[in-house]
């Protein structure tokens, strides 16, 4: 029944083979369009792609980027902890070996990719702003469209001007501010005791909202609560391809009425097509990076023992057990395959990438999860190469308008900082300093901060570098 071999090693030319009669492909949960796919961006390999010499010298190269994290929408499940990739696997951990329950479909030969370009209009914010119920006309803020009032009560929307248009929206209960230094008291309003709404009435609440986006045709779950709130996670088809890591999310509040969310507003258009692998192909480029991933730490380090004195036996010391205790790999088993676009990062910029989305479950009964691998043909892909180390990442993300650069980072609450950046023809270099609070108390609490920086020249096409650690910066 299984064809299964060694960490899916296959030999031999590609053949049609009937795909898996599985259940569709579990999204992972994705609270307000967060980005939760498992995201293995190293690809390795011979290939194994179709004929790809009509293509070959026509489509660019992608350069994938090693991006991490961008900002997390508060209390998103399905945002990675900060300096790991959207959905990959956490290198600290063990590594999986990934295996078929079954035979695994070839795909398609080539398939396209697919961006966001160009800015959103102050016209697409009104649009969006009316469905929400939001009075007023588009204001800039930084290199953002705002519409509604930040202090409250009422609700806050908004959009990045520059492409994808990320798009956060929130009702807003006024606070009284918190002294600064102090240790304050939850000033949230107390959660309701409603019920949440039904399914049924979920999607319908969200479907105008949807349509204002351009995803009224998207694959729909309603079946994720925050307590009394029930989430709309909307997942579009793209050249009739599904989606991963292009969500927008509708949180429905108890009475029916729109209470947050978050998505891109800008369209995505068709770029370049490339020459595509097959299911087992990509599955084995998955192992084979997540093999390397568990490997890149063993030799790190070592184990302390104690130095002899001169003419003293050498003494007898247990085994070294690495730091991390256990490297013995965690099996997980692959039962379904669908070809599709995952999100990634190319040259800094949100791409939705020809990419295979294998269904994954650890253990007879576990839970279901998506992990994705890039599936264009290995020639056209540039490994992304890891930023020279001079510290930990600093800048998370960044919008742009003109010469307004708005650089998204994390911070703690009793700090103040300030943004600047160093200018090249190719470049922008973003640092952040920060100056701590010197006296009294303060709460060790992360918040997501944002620096607007001017520069000498608008941004246009080139590359936005995090000063501390080299790092390519993502567009938010």
């Amino acid at each position: 029944m299984s064809t299964e071999r060694p960490d899916n090693d296959v030999t031999g030319p590609r053949r049609r083979r009937p795909p898996l009669a599985v259940a569709s492909v579990a999204a992972a949960v994705l609270l307000a369009g967060g980005g939760g796919a498992y995201w293995a961006s190293t690809a390795s390999g011979d290939g194994g792609a179709a004929d790809s010499s009509a293509a070959r010298g026509k489509a660019p190269v992608l350069a994938l980027d090693a991006a991490e994290a961008g900002p997390a929408t508060p209390g998103d499940p399905g945002t990675p902890p900060p300096g790991i990739a959207p959905g990959e696997p956490d290198p600290n951990g063990p590594p999986v070996v990934y295996r078929a329950a079954g035979q695994l479909p070839d795909g398609p030969d080539e398939a396209a990719v697919h961006r966001a370009t160009g800015t959103v209009a102050s016209a697409e914010v009104a649009r969006l702003a009316k469905v929400l119920g939001i009075p007023g006309t588009p204001r800039t803020e930084g290199a953002s469209w705002v519409v509604g009032d930040e202090d409250g009560p009422g609700a806050l929307l908004k959009v990045t001007k520059q492409a994808p248009g990320t798009w956060t929206f929130a009702r807003t209960t006024p606070v009284e501010p918190c002294e600064q230094g102090t240790m304050c008291a939850n000033q949230s309003p107390p959660e309701s005791a409603g019920q949440p709404v039904s399914e049924k009435a979920a999607k319908a609440a969200a479907a105008p909202v949807l349509k204002a986006v351009g995803q009224d045709d998207a694959a729909l779950n309603a079946g994720q609560l925050m307590g009394d709130v029930r989430v709309v996670n909307a997942d579009p088809k793209v050249d009739g391809l599904p989606t991963y890591g292009w969500s927008t999310g509708v949180q429905i509040g108890p009475d029916g009425k729109v209470a947050g969310g978050s998505g891109q507003l800008k369209a995505l258009e068709k770029g370049d097509t490339y020459p595509a692998i097959g299911a087992d192909e990509a599955l084995k480029q998955l192992n084979e990076a997540s093999r390397a991933r568990g490997d890149g730490g063993k030799d790190i380090g070592g184990c302390a023992t104690p130095v002899p004195l001169e003419g003293e036996p050498k003494p007898s010391v247990p085994e070294c057990v690495p730091p991390d205790g256990n490297r013995a790999p965690v099996e997980q088993t692959v039962e379904d395959a669908v070809f599709g676009l995952a999100l990634s990062y190319v040259d800094g910029r949100q791409t939705l990438v020809p990419s295979w989305l294998f269904s994954v479950r650890q253990g007879p009964g576990g839970p279901e999860s998506t992990v994705t691998q890039i599936a264009v043909a290995p020639e056209f892909v540039e490994k992304p190469t890891a930023p020279t180390p001079s510290g930990d990442r600093k800048t998370t993300s960044y919008a742009a308008d003109g010469r307004t650069l708005e650089v998204t980072f994390w911070g703690g609450v009793c700090s103040t900082y300030t943004a600047s950046a160093e200018e090249s023809p190719g470049q922008v270099r973003v640092s952040i300093a920060e100056k701590p609070q010197k006296n009294g108390a303060c709460i060790m609490i992360a918040k997501e901060l944002k620096q607007t920086v001017t520069l000498d020249a608008p941004l246009g096409d080139r590359t936005v570098i995090d000063a501390a650690s080299g790092a390519t910066v993502p567009r938010g």
